[in-house]
């Protein structure tokens, strides 16, 4: 599964299937469904990513990072921090 860019619906939000969802532009390995998560925002949610290079992020204001894929840097949203479906918890 390959994440696309959001043009008034992602196909991904509600697909919950088990799967490894990968960069759409070099496919390197980005999140596991098992880190999935309904969330109310129109992108997938998550809560980790599959290694700890799967991405590269930077740090866009105190509660969010900027998110590149790890390998191309494909650009894939952010890292809300402490906003996962547990306390402490963040969002990708």
């Amino acid at each position: 599964m390959s994440f696309c860019q959001f043009f008034g619906g992602e196909i991904y939000k509600d697909h919950f299937k088990p799967g490894m969802y990968v960069c759409s532009k070099c496919n390197h390995p980005l999140f596991s469904s098992r880190s999935k998560f309904a969330h109310s925002s129109p992108w997938p949610a998550f809560t980790d990513t599959i290694r700890d290079d799967s991405v590269t992020k930077l740090m866009e204001t105190l509660t969010a990072y900027k998110v590149l894929c790890g390998k191309c840097g494909n650009g894939l949203g952010h890292e809300f921090l402490n906003d996962g479906p547990e306390e402490g918890v963040s969002r990708f």
